[in-house]
């Protein structure tokens, strides 16, 4: 599978035009909206789920699930989003390439290793959080340090030394930037690499250039009191699991945050200029990747992009070991949506169906 990359970052006028087109201004059916909404929850099969959507700055929310509600209700909770940290990671990115902090072309190895000379084909940033540097899902010694803590905190037991330690002693088995392999190894390497270039821990990049601009007060990268989080389960639904600890790949899945804050970060998205964030939030709507036959799959700096009869819809989806997230929005129609439910599902899952078919239904 080959991947053409487009010259990226990039904040070039047409391309934007082409992915933030206006939304359709016309009054939103509610009722209807509330309907699908309850049925989403329905089909979610979870002991809690949130479905948050917004259109055209209506926000409507639906909870329910298959267990009693927690005591402050289903609202109200932060939840894990997994792999959609990589949205946040990704937005960081660009805005401080927008800063002109970073480039996007420093290489990930001199990063981390000191001014390290790279090799004939080094891995960069831009590389790292498009998943094209030619590393695998995980590092390759991830699988028995994770396994005697499988089921309770994999990887934990595998910090960020190591995280950095297994990057520079990997060998790609193809040139970065040829070919697209989704990758925590790559996105967990970029935070690292980001930290040590600014001389600033990744956690407070991100607390301070997204959090803080964004308003995002209930949002954390960290497991907070008890009752501050919702409560995961296993794939049978019942079985609670503990709070998720993201060890060495932070950037890759630490987010937690209550499904009001995932509102106003997708609504951001909607409506750049009214942010601090402008520039970078409209070069994540860029394309700067396309894969697959006739290159169908279209990829942002944070997000999988696909097409709607109307535009094209974002959306980037996450997992921990007791709960799943989805979260997405399309210009089009000014409709952004945050799915969230306390549970691993490993097959079928009727979750993400859902929280798909409802974004790409607005």
């Amino acid at each position: 599978m080959t991947a053409r990359r487009q010259p990226w970052p990039s904040a070039d006028g047409a391309r934007t035009g082409e992915a933030g087109a206006a939304p359709r201004a016309r009054e939103p059916d509610l009722a209807g909206l509330r309907r699908r909404l309850a049925a989403a929850v329905v089909a979610s099969d979870a002991p809690d789920a949130v479905f948050a959507l917004s259109r055209h700055g209506h926000r409507l929310v639906h909870t329910g699930g298959t267990a009693p509600p927690p005591p402050n209700g289903r609202a109200l909770p932060r939840y894990e989003i997994g792999s959609a940290t990589k949205t946040f990671t990704g937005l960081l990115l660009a805005h401080l390439v927008q800063r002109g902090d970073l480039t996007g072309g420093e290489t990930a190895a001199a990063c981390l290793a000191g001014g390290r000379r790279p090799g004939p084909h080094p891995v960069t940033l831009a590389h790292l959080v498009t998943h094209t540097a030619g590393l695998p899902a995980l590092p390759r010694d991830f699988l028995p340090r994770a396994l005697p803590a499988w089921r309770t905190n994999p990887y934990g037991r595998y910090p960020a030394a190591r995280v950095v330690d297994a990057f520079l002693r990997h060998r790609p088995r193809h040139r970065p930037g040829t070919r697209w392999h989704y990758s925590n190894f790559g996105v967990a390497v970029l935070g690292h690499a980001v930290a040590a270039a600014t001389g600033t821990p990744w956690e407070d990049l991100v607390a301070g250039h997204v959090l803080g601009p964004l308003g995002l007060t209930g949002t954390a990268l960290r497991a907070g009191r008890p009752g501050a989080d919702a409560v995961g389960h296993g794939k049978d639904g019942r079985t609670p699991v503990p709070p998720f600890d993201a060890g060495g790949f932070p950037s890759a899945g630490a987010v937690r945050a209550t499904p009001d804050d995932l509102l106003t970060f997708l609504e951001a998205h909607l409506d750049p200029g009214a942010t601090p964030l402008a520039d970078a939030l409209t070069a994540v709507h860029v394309p700067v990747l396309r894969r697959g036959a006739g290159h169908r799959h279209v990829h942002t700096v944070a997000w999988f992009r696909h097409p709607t009869d109307g535009g094209p819809m974002y959306f980037h989806s996450g997992a921990t070991l007791g709960q799943q997230a989805f979260l997405g929005f399309r210009p089009d129609t000014g409709t952004a949506l945050a799915a969230l439910c306390t549970r691993r599902f490993r097959a079928r899952d009727p979750f993400i169906a859902a929280a798909y078919a409802l974004l790409y239904e607005q």
